[in-house]
């Protein structure tokens, strides 16, 4: 039986600890004239300029990430009223009013759980579990999304799976859901935290000035 869900981004479901999670957000911003698409649950970086765009590359890169974009308010300049979307489809795609900020909300807690779908089969549970505590990174899709569901394409690349430390998502558990439970095909939900966060204070922040330098 395939999984029921196998490509849906970083969804917040908790945090370390079992500390209560209220899946609380942080405003930022997103520059008005940015064209880039950014995906409900896709990963988020911040910029030298103040603002937040999607991470770069998949593999990895220079700029720690910030969390994961929930959804944005902007004030678009026909209807003349504020607008909410569960994504920013980019300045080409909306009409902003560009006399108001571009507001995004983030799951930025460096000790934020997320669910995410593997891209491929994981074989079997037990070999799932050999998985946890192993570093991963996010498959070609992820700054992709779905223009009618706002959601991030993104997975995680099981071909990816390793010890490497500088890799962007560490496994820390396997989601026990019926409705998604054919290790033979993708779609296994996995539990994962940012590995390299903005906010940890171990962190330092590299800036950048463009998304394309920056990666995930």
């Amino acid at each position: 039986m395939a999984n029921q869900e196998t490509a849906f981004g970083l969804r917040p479901v908790g945090l370390v600890g079992g500390g209560a999670n209220s899946t609380g957000t942080t405003e930022y911003e997103i520059a008005s004239d940015n064209t880039n698409a950014i995906y409900q649950f896709g990963i988020c970086v911040p910029l030298a300029a103040g603002v937040i765009d999607y991470a770069g590359a998949t593999s990895g890169g220079t700029t720690q990430a910030l969390g994961v974009l929930t959804g944005v308010m902007y004030h678009d300049s026909v209807k003349k009223k504020p607008t909410w979307l569960n994504y920013w489809p980019g300045s080409g795609s909306v009409s902003v009013d560009t006399n108001f900020p571009v507001k995004a909300y983030v799951a930025d807690n460096p000790n934020q759980l997320f669910q995410v779908a593997t891209d491929a089969t994981i074989t079997s549970r037990a070999t799932a579990l050999t998985a946890v505590f192993a570093n991963a990174t996010l498959g070609t899709s992820a700054r992709t999304g779905s223009t009618d569901t706002g959601r991030s394409n993104s997975a995680l690349s099981v071909s990816s799976i390793a010890t490497t430390a500088t890799l962007p998502l560490r496994i820390v558990g396997i989601v026990d859901d019926d409705a998604n439970s054919d290790f033979t095909a993708a779609g296994i939900p996995l539990l994962v935290r940012l590995n390299a966060h903005f906010n940890a204070t171990t962190r330092r922040f590299d800036s950048q000035t463009t998304a394309d330098s920056t990666g995930i």
